[in-house]
């Protein structure tokens, strides 16, 4: 399911299915995008940030065109613990590649994976980025 902001509408509550991971989607040509996310990790109940939110940053293939700083995309990833994934959305393998880790996140998430939990899975993500 895709919603451009949080909270959601809460008339279909009821018919919603469990959410197992929220990807944040931040395109780095748009501040605009950056603050709608800060503005919806407000609604995120704290419990989700043990593993289940990542950052998707969108539009690295054109860093000249940048209008969100990299620090901002730093900060959110450590204040809420979070893993960020960059993807070039304009380049088809890149594309899959993002969409098969993502797949695998929420698998990972929505307890598919044996021996895995999401927490684990959000430290390994965590220390190889500080590699």
């Amino acid at each position: 399911h895709i919603a451009t902001s949080l909270p959601l509408p809460s008339e279909r509550d009821h018919l919603r299915p469990r959410i197992d991971l929220i990807a944040f989607m931040i395109d780095i040509k748009s501040k605009y995008s950056l603050r709608n996310v800060e503005a919806s990790l407000a609604h995120v109940d704290a419990s989700f940030f043990l593993g289940k939110v990542c950052f998707l940053v969108t539009g690295v293939g054109r860093m000249n065109y940048c209008s969100v700083e990299m620090n901002a995309i730093w900060k959110l990833r450590d204040v809420y613990c979070s893993p960020v994934l960059f993807c070039e959305l304009e380049l088809e393998g890149v594309r899959v590649a993002t969409a098969q880790r993502l797949l695998r996140m929420l698998q990972i998430c929505a307890g598919h994976i044996p021996g895995v939990s999401a927490l684990f899975f959000s430290t390994l993500m965590r220390n190889s980025a500080d590699d």
